[in-house]
């Protein structure tokens, strides 16, 4: 365990659920564990025991990759957990495809309704339906952009169009919407919406105050540093800014929160982590800037920020990272941007 980790309680220790089981956390509350066919090899899934329209059974939050293994999972789960019945309904946190990429699958083997935020459930379709500006070829000339000049690695950015369709080939035709700040009663107790920024276009977490558990979606990890990107269809966005003011948003609830992390293990101690967080990010800037006494693109800055070999999926989240940080001290005034004749964009101190 790392330095910052031993800051940090994991009350259940290294107990982690069997792929298709599920874990008891509380009455009525149940972790899942699903593969991901990634370097971060895992997500969590939740259950809540939940009633509705008379009906008693189990709601999830979140829904895994659309692969094989993951719905062979669920059909452990379902069969096992929900008597072959079936969910009540589906929540997501957001967009990304370890979140939404069986909801439609999900949703339609049980006649289940779709619960997220509008900004998520516009993106999944979007990127599902592999529109224009958001497809996986839409990254590459947006990349190019900011200094990736590699030959192999474009040939590879550019057969990624249908990257995100082949990992969620389906969202619901429709949806219930989560709203910042509302209490949404799943099965005996209620859940507040708490919306975060910078990950993603509108993420939900959800915090019980009864049980004092936040399912903190991909907003708070106990391990990793959540990615903050600058995305091709919003090109001069400040997503880190946002990602920081977002962590504010979760100062007011109790030391002794049980976090539930979309990847890592539950842990207490949501306090000490935001703090982390911010010093983490606060450094990463500080290299930033001092990098930028010459003029550095956003591929210049990955091998300062990202001290290891990347593959193509976690590059593409390392440029996308890089150019965050320039943006904010970008926008904070500390350097300056240009353009320069051979199209690339670089940033310097002012």
């Amino acid at each position: 365990m790392n330095h910052l980790e031993s800051q940090l309680s994991y009350p259940l220790g290294d107990t982690l659920p069997a792929v298709g089981a599920v874990h008891p956390l509380a009455p009525g509350l149940g972790w899942l564990r699903m593969p991901l066919p990634f370097a971060l090899d895992h997500i969590n899934l939740w259950l809540i025991a939940d009633q509705l329209e008379g009906r008693e059974g189990w709601s999830a939050v979140d829904c895994g990759v659309a692969t094989d293994a993951t719905r062979a999972a669920w059909e452990q789960v379902l069969a096992s957990h929900t008597g072959g019945e079936g969910l009540l309904r589906v929540f997501a946190t957001h967009c990304h495809p370890d979140h939404v990429g069986l909801s439609g699958w999900l949703c339609s083997k049980s006649d289940a309704p779709f619960w997220t935020t509008t900004g998520e459930y516009g993106f999944a379709r979007m990127m599902s339906a592999a529109l224009p500006g958001v497809d996986g070829s839409a990254a590459l000339p947006h990349f190019q952009r900011h200094g990736l000049v590699d030959p192999a690695l474009i040939a590879q950015l550019g057969e990624r169009r249908n990257y995100y369709p082949s990992l969620v080939p389906a969202v619901p035709l429709a949806y219930s919407r989560l709203r910042d700040g509302e209490q949404v009663r799943i099965g005996a107790h209620d859940w507040t919406v708490i919306t975060g920024f910078g990950h993603s276009p509108e993420h939900a977490a959800l915090y019980c105050a009864a049980l004092q558990v936040l399912i903190s979606g991909d907003m708070v990890l106990p391990r990793i540093s959540t990615n903050v990107s600058v995305f091709a269809i919003e090109p001069e966005g400040n997503p880190l800014q946002q990602y920081l003011d977002s962590l504010g948003k979760f100062a007011g609830l109790p030391a002794d929160t049980l976090v539930l992390p979309s990847h890592g293990k539950p842990f207490r101690g949501l306090h000490t982590r935001i703090v982390q967080l911010r010093e983490h990010h606060s450094a990463r800037l500080a290299e930033v800037m001092q990098a930028c006494r010459a003029p550095m693109c956003a591929a210049d800055i990955v091998p300062i920020m990202f001290r290891r070999a990347l593959d193509v999926h976690q590059l593409t989240f390392a440029l996308g990272e890089a150019l965050a940080h320039l943006h904010k001290l970008w926008f904070d005034g500390i350097l300056r941007r240009e353009k320069g004749k051979d199209g690339i964009v670089r940033f310097h101190l002012i």
